[in-house]
């Protein structure tokens, strides 16, 4: 069963800040930031925290994985916003 995710990283090295935007591309949804919405099953979330675990400075840096609950039977995604409107990012995005 795939359960929904926000990952959210503070990452205080830049070539480690690169390495994990790169590396969560690849399982999830980029929402702003260093915020992804992921959908993963357990298998996915043990290689995800592993391949992430693998970059980090486990001293300075942090990920969390906030559980939002089983992907199916949730309805459509709703996100509300204070201050500027949230917009899905479609276009890609480039981490210097």
């Amino acid at each position: 069963m795939r359960r929904t995710y926000l990952v959210c990283y503070d990452i205080c090295d830049d070539k480690r800040l690169r390495a994990v935007f790169k590396t969560m591309k690849n399982w999830g949804d980029h929402l702003q930031y260093s915020v992804f919405e992921c959908q993963l099953t357990a298998a996915d979330l043990a290689l995800c925290r592993h391949q992430l675990s693998q970059i980090i400075n486990h001293s300075e840096d942090q990920v969390l994985f906030v559980d939002l609950g089983p992907t199916e039977g949730r309805g459509d995604r709703v996100i509300t916003a204070l201050g500027r409107p949230y917009s899905p990012v479609d276009a890609p995005t480039y981490v210097v």
